[in-house]
């Protein structure tokens, strides 16, 4: 058992310290543009959510990588394409261990006092980790996470947190953005999940502070007081963190479930961040964190969905998790303020709000098309289900859209493998081509990838469902 879970924490649970340099000290290349790309310049048209108000009818003009303007104008100079739909920023998932993505729900049976229990339960470990091993011993190491990350896509979301050793720091190669590994030429933020034992750990919590100090390290996210208010070990780990001095304006506290109001009110002081997995918290320990209270006194707060394991199957299905444990908390938040927590709150929360968060001029093309079902465009979003999903653009690539949407926009002339997907009944494109491979390889498709998972493992978890 000890020998398992050190394997499980070496692999996953690992602290992301220090950004890797690329090899042989070259610069890293910027993120460059897929294959599916516009070949010019081209406008969307539809109810564009802007940080202060929604445009209906808006426009989104883009120009290769970039946002080139939004409008209320119709722009003469490029072709416009109506959606029809809500035009978002690209949603951020602030908490995540995605290579765990690939599987079914766990239920577990029993709840638990903390994350150390179910860690070393011999439940868990037949249930979720012993497949782990199993997969990790006969696939290649971005198998499970290349299939998280279109999990991640088809739900809307553009950048995640939490990738483990599958992903490296020094490049962008990834489907989705990584808010803890490289972007943007740098990386900006870190991650730990437990916080040093003694000596054990303190070598990267020492460095991640320096980082801090030096105001290299822009997000430094921390798995902290993750079980029942009740438990004298979730709660004592607060004062554990303020004790190292880690308790910093740029510290984003992942769960913090056991978090009392008065420990809230000292990560307001602090300037600190919360990110909380509702759905996590409630099906392992019965209860969740104090979101609304922690608002209430200023708390950037944003929302992950954790893990399939035992959180939701998207981000969209978080947000509504998110909304009822606010209201039964006594606090009901508008739609608007609940998709600032998956856009410009989350860019703010990891450091990187002059790049995402927004849809405004400069700005890498990020975003989501969603159906329109509701007259209020921010209630539209926060109802959204993943089959609501029209578009998603990433740096301006066509990444994952609808199939007429995306034969208007894509280069005809682009020589690239693109999957043709009927999701929850709606024809869809997928472009996997993006590269995924240390050596270069050819990306694997979808279904390729839902082959090679299923020989190895049947009970693999859909994304279509």
């Amino acid at each position: 058992m000890v020998e398992e879970l050190a394997r499980f924490d070496a692999a996953y649970l690992a602290p992301v310290t220090e950004a890797t340099p690329p090899p042989n000290g070259r610069a890293a290349a910027p993120r460059p543009l897929r294959a599916l790309a516009p070949a010019e310049g081209f406008a969307l048209e539809g109810c564009v959510l802007t940080p202060e108000r929604s445009i209906d009818p808006g426009y989104v003009v883009i120009q290769g990588s970039e946002i080139q303007e939004v409008t209320e104008t119709r722009p003469e100079s490029v072709t416009v394409h109506p959606t029809d739909g809500v035009i978002t920023p690209g949603l951020i998932d602030l908490h995540g261990h995605p290579e765990f993505n690939s599987f079914a729900a766990w239920e577990p049976p029993v709840q638990f006092v903390n994350r150390y229990a179910w860690r070393g339960s011999a439940l868990y470990q037949k249930l979720v980790r012993d497949p782990q091993n199993h997969l990790l011993d006969v696939l290649p190491a971005w198998t499970q996470l290349r299939y998280a990350e279109i999990r991640a896509l088809v739900g809307g979301v553009t950048a995640i947190q939490g990738t483990g050793g599958q992903a490296r720091s020094y490049e962008e190669e990834a489907l989705v953005r990584n808010v803890d590994k490289w972007i943007f030429g740098a990386q900006v933020g870190r991650s730990m999940i437990d916080l040093p034992s003694g000596s054990f750990g303190m070598e990267g919590l020492t460095s991640v502070l320096r980082g801090i100090e030096a105001d290299e390290v822009k997000a430094f996210y921390i798995h902290l007081a993750e079980g029942r208010r009740d438990n004298e070990r979730s709660q004592g780990e607060f004062e554990k963190l303020v004790g190292l001095n880690a308790l910093t304006d740029v510290t984003v506290v992942i769960h913090g479930t056991a978090l009392t109001e008065a420990q809230l009110g000292d990560v307001a002081d602090a300037g600190a961040k919360l990110v909380r997995s509702p759905q996590s918290n409630l099906r392992l320990y019965g209860e969740t964190t104090l979101a609304g209270a922690a608002l209430q006194r200023g708390v950037p707060v944003g929302l992950g969905a954790d893990w399939l394991p035992s959180g939701s199957a998207s981000l969209l299905a978080e947000v509504k998790v998110a909304r009822r444990c606010l209201a039964l908390e006594g606090h009901r938040y508008g739609a608007k303020r609940l998709v600032d927590m998956l856009t410009r709150d989350a860019a703010k929360i990891a450091g990187l709000e002059d790049k995402l968060g927004e849809l405004r001029a400069g700005r890498p093309a990020d975003l989501v098309v969603f159906e329109r079902h509701h007259e209020d465009p921010w209630e539209n979003v926060v109802e959204a289900e993943p089959a609501w999903v029209d578009l998603v653009m990433i740096n301006g690539d066509l990444t994952y859209g609808r199939e007429d949407l995306m034969n208007d926009l894509v280069d005809a002339n682009a020589d690239v493998r693109v999957e043709s997907l009927r999701a929850w009944g709606k024809p869809m494109l997928l472009d996997t081509s993006y590269m995924v491979t240390p050596d270069g390889e050819q990306a694997p498709t979808l279904a390729e990838l839902r082959t090679m998972l299923i020989e190895a493992y049947p009970q693999v978890g859909p994304i279509y469902a």
